[in-house]
């Protein structure tokens, strides 16, 4: 695989044939209707045009990637079936069977990516997008993956260049999210770590000087090293990533999609950071392990916690926000173990009581999860919800503050559902202040990559 790397020429931002491309995917979404078909007729002679540029443009490129040139053939074939059809809802299964990135973690190998889908975080429209990507996969982040930390769907990547549903807040690159007719089994899932790098940077720096937090040594360099904090946040997304389907899992995983309480998925995503931050002070511990590993191993504790924290509690609305409650629940947790302080108008860390601090907490939700398999379900979210609410306080117009005699027990569990309020557990005096002052540098970050950083 080297000598296929080295063999071919890097497509840059400014190579004119990703311009025609990125310019014709551009056009034609202005065409597309949400489902990505394009359904006026008198449209279709000008979209046929942009096709045809996107397919030469792609066959222009293709000796670029050798080792994707069946995806490539099948994508144009597609975009070709799609024409025919009458610009109908596009069907791109063909070609996302075809693509297979998975198989070639190689740092710096290229791919140029091109499918009608919608971005998560960004449209939900599913239209044409192009993104031109490159793999990040130092070595020590190989023997992780060859070693405990096995994960072969996992992909990290940085971008080159994207089209406008990428100018966005999405870090991440789905096959679920392309146009299909049918829902293949998914091989593979990608996430742009140098995105999830930068925007941590920018708003770790910002949050910094306004709670006035001295930042140790190890945070002090991910602020001044995008390649550090890149390779940080793919070591973060191996063991993150991969542990959504290990554990004492309740019977119906949280991540397959299912109307439920949004705090339940706010559980589910911080254990898998919890899992991620615990396995890193046991990878730091280790005198055998790869020095890099252990080096890096440190920084994804200061990452986890800094990032949800700062970015993940105050990011987006308050609408049924499971990140954003994360965050507040990790935040609420360290100060309630005095760990982290609030005084004098300034934010000061216990770093040497941290670890024991977060484990413990990731060991509450492990319990929960491993006494869920012998609960009912209406049991379980109760138990969930007294396991946050002791920590963050609700809503006071919460009905389920209230506790289980003020909740539509006998009915289907959606009953339940519904009396969950969007805003749940508002933000704290301490996140409200924080986020008047950070909202323009969180805002900032969309569409941000690792050239585009600190």
């Amino acid at each position: 695989m080297t000598e296929t790397l080295t063999a071919v020429p890097r497509i840059s931002a400014d190579n004119q044939d990703w311009i025609r491309l990125r310019t014709a995917a551009s056009a034609l979404q202005g065409l597309q209707a949400p489902d990505g078909s394009v359904p006026d007729g008198a449209s279709h002679a000008t979209a046929e045009l942009h096709v045809d540029s996107i397919v030469d443009a792609v066959r222009a490129l293709a000796p670029a990637f050798p080792y994707d040139a069946e995806y490539l053939d099948a994508v144009c074939a597609d975009f070709t079936a799609w024409v025919a059809g009458g610009f109908a809802v596009p069907d791109f299964l063909s070609s996302l069977l075809s693509f297979q990135p998975q198989e070639q973690r190689q740092d710096g190998l290229q791919h140029l990516v091109v499918f009608p889908m919608h971005t998560q975080n960004g449209s939900s429209s599913r239209l044409v997008e192009a993104v031109l990507v490159e793999v990040i996969w130092p070595e020590f982040i190989a023997g992780l993956e060859a070693g405990d930390y096995s994960n072969k769907l996992f992909v990290p990547i940085r971008f080159v260049d994207f089209t406008a549903g990428y100018d966005t807040n999405s870090a991440v690159l789905f096959p679920e999210t392309v146009a299909v007719s049918s829902t293949p089994t998914f091989t593979w899932g990608a996430i742009f770590a140098d995105r999830e790098a930068a925007r941590f940077r920018r708003v770790l720096k910002a949050a910094a000087e306004t709670t006035r937090l001295e930042l140790p040594a190890g945070a002090a360099e991910l602020l001044a090293d995008q390649d550090l904090t890149e390779a940080t946040f793919v070591m973060w997304d191996l063991i993150h990533d991969r542990t959504h389907m290990r554990g004492d899992l309740p019977f119906d995983p949280f991540m397959i999609k299912q109307r439920m309480p949004f705090f339940l998925y706010s559980l589910e995503e911080l254990r898998c950071d919890l899992t991620a931050f615990r396995e890193s002070v046991r990878i730091e511990k280790d005198d055998d392990a790869d020095p890099e590993a252990r080096r890096h191993a440190k920084l994804v504790q200061y990452a986890v916690i800094f990032d949800r924290i700062f970015r993940f509690a105050i990011t987006g609305s308050r609408v049924r926000n499971y990140d954003g409650l994360g965050g507040q629940l990790l935040f609420a947790w360290l100060h309630q173990q005095h760990v982290l302080h609030w005084t004098d108008t300034r934010l000061t860390i216990d770093w040497d009581g941290v670890p024991d601090a977060v484990m413990a907490l990731g060991a509450r939700i492990d319990d929960l999860y491993w006494r869920s398999i012998d609960r009912p379900k209406t049991a379980h979210w109760l138990a969930a919800y007294e396991l946050i609410s002791g920590t963050v306080t609700p809503n006071p117009a919460s009905v389920w503050a209230k506790g289980p005699d003020a909740l539509p027990l006998t009915g289907a569990p959606r009953g339940l559902t519904d009396q969950v309020l969007d805003d749940e557990f508002p933000l704290s005096m301490f996140y409200e202040a924080l986020e008047k002052k950070m909202r323009p540098v969180i805002e900032s970050t969309a569409g941000i990559t690792g050239s585009s950083a600190l």
